[in-house]
């Protein structure tokens, strides 16, 4: 339905991208965004506005739980806090402005009247919209509100501020803007809320909202000044409508709480709100509003915030340059780019001042705080993409973890404003963790970050933490696994003991990426423990399960509490059921061994046993006669079809670096097979990208994917390497290091295959480079041909990278 999307420019835009449907593109410019993409299938992003790595977020709420949904037909209001890709519910949409026409008063349209203020609701008064020039771009959102002549709407941020213009259609002469502090999203409680109309220029508030997955409350306050003086006011709470009313407060039991400002339109259109939130306090909301807000005590014009916004995130995109791209393919890297830049998000105010996880409030000196941990999906792919290409960023988001562990007094494991939302399983914190030790992310706190790191993967929280942390670990260190018990107690939605099998595999996972820290710290003892740990994936690898369809003999399998191995009601385990599984099954996470690359071929009967079994589950065969479409064709493409399948699930995290399964089993053009028809799977579209984005975590794979570089062993500092889709890529690693990546006859539209590769202009024969290789900058110059040689480039085992954990 979107194969026709395409982008303009429009030139006032300063070289960024406006996209629209079904208009032609422009070539030349200097960053392409299209932040649509992903708003449509459950890809789960926003497309308003947003600085990178933001605190502030505007963007339009529709009906779908996410906030936006590209098929919704009407916008509820554009909220001020939003999280990109997530999964869950309760993602943001606090405090939910829209501009309104028609009469406020008793029987108006919005009747002040009605005891229960129905019309106040903002399933009532949503507005109707059209995609025509509509515009989503890195920084600057924009979308006429169809209604009543019609109202355009824009939104700009910066990192603490932003600033939404509202025009009035010439023949309106009063327009309002309605401030709903009692919705959010769909789905996400408010709990309680209060608003307050100050003076005749600004409202100010909070509201207590429920947290992501159904984990604890927390509060944002907030602060929205205009450009003008409103000529009425009103508030409304369960009551109805109050004329003149200066204060609100809502409760979850009833969500109607807001305010109303009403304007004389008179020549000028327009309608300027500028606004800040904080997680601190309310003069938090003021500062933030006063350091970026405004210039000189004066509010900063749209245009002016428009243009500085725009600027920063064209800096920020610089740090990558790509060239030999599609129009298409500029705007899809690019918007990848820009997913993965958002989060985790800004966290302290301007002052310094932030919320931590024991609810003090701490300041952040000369450094900047961040929040929002989605650990289980970002360990794989956008940790160390930021590791990469933002190292002075990285340093602060990993401070901020170890401020974590200091106020809570463990490491979390989804982290969510100022708490642990307990959401998801395994350990993500490890392996996060210790990649940014890796990519010297912690140099001067290695030691600090141990202490917490071994803390986790040795203990366990007590009960009354909120920290969950290794809640298997009694087992799992006494007998080498989680045991699989869908009745355990857990703090959140998840707990370990329900997805048993795959949390032994996590654990495992982890335990050998820290035995590499441990080692490098001098912890001998401890890094041979936390190396045989690392080989624990075998304590649930049942050698005796068999798919009965395509005949494999071997898999791992869930253990209950005892020891064995679980048996379902009807007595027959399939390696196809979700039983002990998170989002997937034992087809799907066989592969999450990539620590133990020996063990595991042993375990599948050997090399050839474990390569048909790999072909098996991408169909790669069929892949190679169909690379543009085998993808949709014969993977898992349900954006939450994690269950009862065999094939690869590009959909989701756990699966995310099995393609390079072949290049550790020393095929590497089957890596590049599965690769090409994977990035098909993204495109220039609203549905442009696969499952849920998650934080930036597939926008990061895809990247990675693009530019032939591939972290697919946590702890090691080790890039795969594999075709890239284009002719040259050069990456800005800091502090004036920089990357080039060459392939002068890379055809995005092939699959092609590594006949050389040179680093530094010297021939490299290895499949994978260290990143201490690289960190200073240098090249990569790939020779790229189209036929697959057993014996060529990558194949010897040699060329292998040697897995951290294999047994001796």
């Amino acid at each position: 339905m979107f194969r026709d999307f395409r982008c303009i420019v429009l030139p006032v835009l300063a070289g960024l991208l406006a996209c629209m449907p079904a208009l032609a593109g422009t070539k030349g410019l200097k960053r392409e965004v299209n932040t649509f993409i992903g708003t449509k299938d459950d890809g789960n992003t926003f497309p308003g506005a947003s600085a990178p790595f933001g605190m502030i977020q505007v963007s339009p709420i529709t009906e779908h739980y996410a906030g936006y949904r590209y098929d919704d037909k009407k916008i509820r209001g554009f909220g001020h806090s939003f999280v990109s890709g997530a999964g869950c519910w309760e993602q943001g949409g606090q405090v939910a402005v829209l501009p309104v026409t028609g009469t406020i008063g008793p029987g108006g349209r919005f009747d002040t009247s009605d005891a229960k203020a129905k019309s106040f609701d903002y399933k009532a008064y949503a507005a109707s919209y059209t995609h025509q020039g509509e515009v989503g771009q890195a920084g600057y959102y924009k979308v006429r509100l169809t209604d009543a002549g019609g109202i355009d709407a824009e939104a700009t941020a910066l990192t603490r501020a932003a600033a939404e213009r509202y025009t009035f259609a010439a023949s309106e002469k009063t327009g309002h803007v309605l401030v709903n502090v009692g919705q959010a999203n769909e789905k996400h409680e408010v709990v309680g809320s209060v608003i307050e109309v100050v003076g005749d220029r600004a409202v100010e508030g909070k509201l207590v909202t429920s947290s992501f997955c159904g984990g604890k409350q927390y509060t944002t306050w907030f602060r929205i000044e205009f450009d003008r003086a409103f000529k009425a006011f009103g508030t409304w709470d369960r009551d109805g409508g109050i004329p003149g009313g200066r204060h609100s407060v809502g409760t979850q039991w009833d969500v109607a709480n807001g305010a109303w400002l009403s304007f004389d339109l008179g020549d000028a259109r327009s309608v300027t709100a500028t606004s800040a939130i904080s997680h601190v306090d309310a003069d938090g909301a003021r500062r933030n509003l006063d350091a970026e807000g405004k210039r000189d005590g004066k509010l900063l014009g749209f245009d002016a915030m428009r243009t500085q916004a725009q600027a920063a995130w064209r800096k920020e995109l610089a740090v990558v340059r790509i060239d030999g791209a599609s129009a298409d393919d500029r705007v899809v890297f690019d918007t990848a780019l820009y997913h993965a830049f958002l989060q985790p998000m800004t966290g302290s105010d301007a002052d310094g001042r932030y919320r931590g996880y024991d609810d003090n409030i701490h300041v952040a000196e000369g450094w900047t705080y961040h929040e929002y941990f989605s650990l289980w999906d970002t360990y794989r792919t956008q940790n160390q993409l930021l590791a990469i290409l933002k190292p002075a960023r990285t340093r602060d988001i990993a401070r901020s973890m170890l401020a974590i562990h200091d106020q809570m007094g463990w490491l979390p494991r989804w982290g969510y404003a100022n708490f642990d939302t307990n959401i998801m399983t395994g350990d993500p914190v490890t392996p996060w963790l210790v990649d940014l030790w890796r990519f010297g992310a912690l140099q001067g706190r290695e030691r600090e970050a141990w202490q917490a790191l071994w803390q986790n993967a040795n203990g366990r929280p007590p009960a009354m933490s909120r920290a969950q942390g290794r809640a298997g670990n009694d087992t799992y260190l006494a007998q080498g696994f989680v045991p699989y018990d869908r009745a355990y107690p857990s703090k959140g939605m998840d707990v370990d003991q329900h997805h048993g099998g795959s949390a032994t595999l996590e654990y495992a996972l982890g335990d050998c990426a820290l035995s590499q820290m441990a080692s490098a710290l001098g912890e001998t003892d401890i890094a041979t423990t936390l190396r045989e740990r690392g080989r624990n994936w075998r304590r649930v690898w049942d050698a005796h399960v068999t798919d009965k369809e395509l005949g494999f003999r071997g898999f791992p399998r869930p253990r209950i509490e005892g020891g064995s191995f679980y048996v379902p009601a009807h007595g027959s385990y399939s390696p196809r059921s979700n039983h002990g599984f998170h989002e997937g099954t034992a087809w799907q996470y066989q592969w999450l061994v990539q620590q133990d690359v020996p063990g595991l071929v042993v375990a599948m009967g050997g090399i050839e046993q474990a390569r048909k079994r790999l072909d098996a589950f991408f169909a790669h065969d069929d892949l190679a006669n169909d690379v543009q479409g085998g993808a949709r064709k014969h993977w898992v493409v349900g954006p939450y079809s994690y269950y009862n399948q065999f094939r690869y699930n590009p959909n989701n995290e756990p699966g995310l670096h099995a393609p390079w399964m072949y290049t550790l089993l020393g095929q590497p053009w089957k890596t590049a097979t599965v690769v090409r028809a994977a990035q098909a799977l993204f495109t220039n579209a609203p549905n442009g990208v696969t499952g849920n984005d998650d934080l930036g975590t597939m926008s990061a794979w895809y990247v990675f994917s693009a530019i032939g570089l591939y972290p697919a062993v946590p702890g090691t500092g080790q890039l795969l390497l594999h075709a890239p889709r284009f002719a040259k890529v050069e990456l800005d690693l800091g502090d004036g290091h920089r990357l080039s990546i060459t392939a002068a006859n890379a055809n995005a539209g092939a699959v092609q295959a590594i006949d050389g590769v040179r680093i530094d202009g010297q021939p490299h024969a290895q499949a994978w480079v260290d990143w201490a290789m690289l960190r200073d900058g240098g090249s990569i110059d790939f020779r790229l041909g189209s036929r697959a040689d057993p014996d060529g480039w990558g194949t010897r085992p040699q060329d292998l990278p040697a897995s951290p954990c294999a047994a001796p």
